[in-house]
């Protein structure tokens, strides 16, 4: 396999950003329609232009996807190309998060409720990290847990 270059993401990327999110967005409430894919695509540019997004990339491609907030201390969305699973990638983009944010403040991050069948992974890859269950919420109409990470 190839290397895999975790760095920002710019601008220029946002074509092969937009292709991985294509490629998962049936895995993220709130991906299900054109409109809400171009106000994404807005909002990942409004990322890109705060220094708050970040990207794997493998031979040119984006394979793995990271947007935070440094203000709210929050892992906003984060995706990996299914080909590129079981390959840390997720895992280097939440160390590089990491270093972005305020030591002093815990982070969160919210995904699909206990007993989701399309969370599992997740939940089990935010436990694997340090990240708690915390409250329960709801996002883009579907009800969701936030994860805790205490620092």
């Amino acid at each position: 396999m190839h290397d895999v270059e975790i760095s920002p993401a710019h601008p220029c990327d946002i074509e092969r950003w937009m292709a991985l999110v294509d490629q998962v967005k049936a895995a993220f409430p709130g991906l299900e329609t054109v409109e809400a894919l171009a106000e994404h695509r807005r909002t990942v540019l409004d990322f890109m232009e705060r220094n708050a997004a970040l990207c794997a990339k493998c031979d040119g491609r984006i394979v793995g996807a990271l947007l935070f907030s440094r203000e709210d201390s929050v892992l906003c969305f984060l995706a990996v190309d299914p080909g590129f699973r079981r390959r840390h990638i997720a895992e280097k983009l939440v160390q590089m998060m990491l270093h972005h944010l305020d030591a002093d403040r815990a982070v969160t991050v919210t995904t699909y409720r206990e007993g989701a069948p399309e969370g599992r992974a997740a939940r089990a890859f935010y436990r694997h990290l340090g990240f708690v269950e915390g409250r329960l919420t709801e996002e883009f109409g579907s009800p969701v847990q936030e994860f805790v990470l205490k620092r």
